[in-house]
């Protein structure tokens, strides 16, 4: 009966996607389609590739019915790709990648080469490839298999007249330390509160905020009692904000509370989260592994030194996360400008937009 069930859904959008790609003649205005009907709005919760692609709806709105450009990103990819992508190539329709990570032994210990091949389709498929950063080059060549077609590397981007610094300045005393996004292992978040509770024998007033989704286990409740436990233990817990899921409409706002981002992940390929908290003067204590330091470069934050390796996780010592802290904090100000300079400069989305509305009516021209 399963077999049964899936060969109907694959013949149903077999059938859709065939008629919704029609051969377009050159010269129009591209119509992009992003490989779901319906994006999700603003003020929903969502997170990764799929805000790439509001921030291009604002620009040109998906268009489900009649498109003549597929645009995907990888780490959003449709469940039914295969035909997606047949359906756009058949109507001679152009394909535009947005490379994020891909999934390697280290991350990804049990299977991660299957999850590679729908990555590794997409990939290969594309008239033309956006990799998030160098480091995404690099690890979609290795992992993919290296791309004839063309590409360049073009940032994360963040909206620099949303994400802003706090109308006032700092208030004195000890800084507020915000760690967040997609808690996927709990030593991520468990190095950051050691780091967090050494940090504060020198700073008694520091505080910690901690948002995001707990999800290195199937029931996020119980990892969020179990990552508490662990703050109880270290006598922290008192001085933790514990957050939740919050949207992108909210974002902004939870940014401007804190005074430094702790980002211990490893290997991380180009995370919109550093880019956002920079956005808002926020230096980041990060791991120098992966994209972050292609962010961030030497003058907004500080990395903890760490191996290129595809076979196992480097996550940074906690004693080495606070050291940085303390460093961060020497140079706050300085450190802030920028952290902030650097987004508006290198990362404002207007750019990041201005890109790709080029690249798109020379593909469809």
């Amino acid at each position: 009966m399963k077999q049964l069930l899936k060969t109907l859904w694959l013949l149903k959008m077999t059938l859709i996607e065939y008629r919704r790609w029609r051969p377009h003649p050159r010269g129009r205005t591209p119509r992009v389609f992003y490989g779901q009907d319906q994006l999700p709005a603003r003020t929903d919760s969502a997170s990764g590739g799929i805000i790439k692609c509001q921030d291009l709806a604002d620009l040109f709105p998906n268009s489900p019915a009649s498109p003549n450009l597929l645009y995907l990103v990888s780490s959003a990819l449709p469940p039914h790709l295969p035909i997606l992508l047949r359906a756009a190539k058949r109507a001679g329709c152009p394909i535009v990648l947005n490379q994020n990570g891909v999934a390697y032994p280290a991350w990804h210990p049990h299977g991660w080469a299957e999850a590679n091949r729908p990555l590794a389709a997409a990939y290969h498929a594309a008239d033309y490839v956006f990799w998030q950063s160098e480091f995404c080059r690099i690890s979609a060549d290795r992992f993919l298999g290296p791309r004839e077609g063309a590409g360049e590397i073009l940032f994360n981007p963040v909206d620099t007249q949303v994400f802003r610094p706090r109308p006032t300045a700092r208030p004195p005393g000890d800084p507020v330390i915000l760690v967040s996004g997609s808690h996927l292992y709990r030593f991520r978040i468990e190095g950051a509160i050691l780091a967090f509770a050494k940090f504060r024998k020198s700073h008694p007033g520091t505080r910690l905020i901690v948002a995001g989704r707990y999800c290195w286990g199937s029931d996020e409740a119980a990892c969020r009692l179990e990552i508490q436990n662990a703050a109880i233990q270290a006598g922290v817990n008192a001085a933790i904000d514990w957050r939740g899921t919050y949207t992108q409409a909210e974002a902004p706002a939870l940014m401007r509370e804190a005074d430094i981002l702790l980002h211990p992940t490893y290997n991380d390929a180009c995370p919109r989260l550093v880019v956002e908290a920079m956005a808002c003067g926020l230096p980041v204590v990060y791991s120098a592994s992966g994209g972050v330091p292609e962010l961030v470069g030497p003058e907004a934050g500080v990395g903890i030194p760490a191996p290129r390796d595809w076979d196992q996780m480097h996550s940074p010592h906690p004693d080495a996360l606070a050291d940085a802290l303390e460093t961060v904090l020497s140079n706050q100000a300085a450190m802030s400008a920028a952290a902030c300079h650097r987004a508006v400069t290198l990362l404002d989305v207007k750019t990041w937009q201005h890109r790709h509305s080029t690249l798109f009516h020379q593909l469809t021209s």
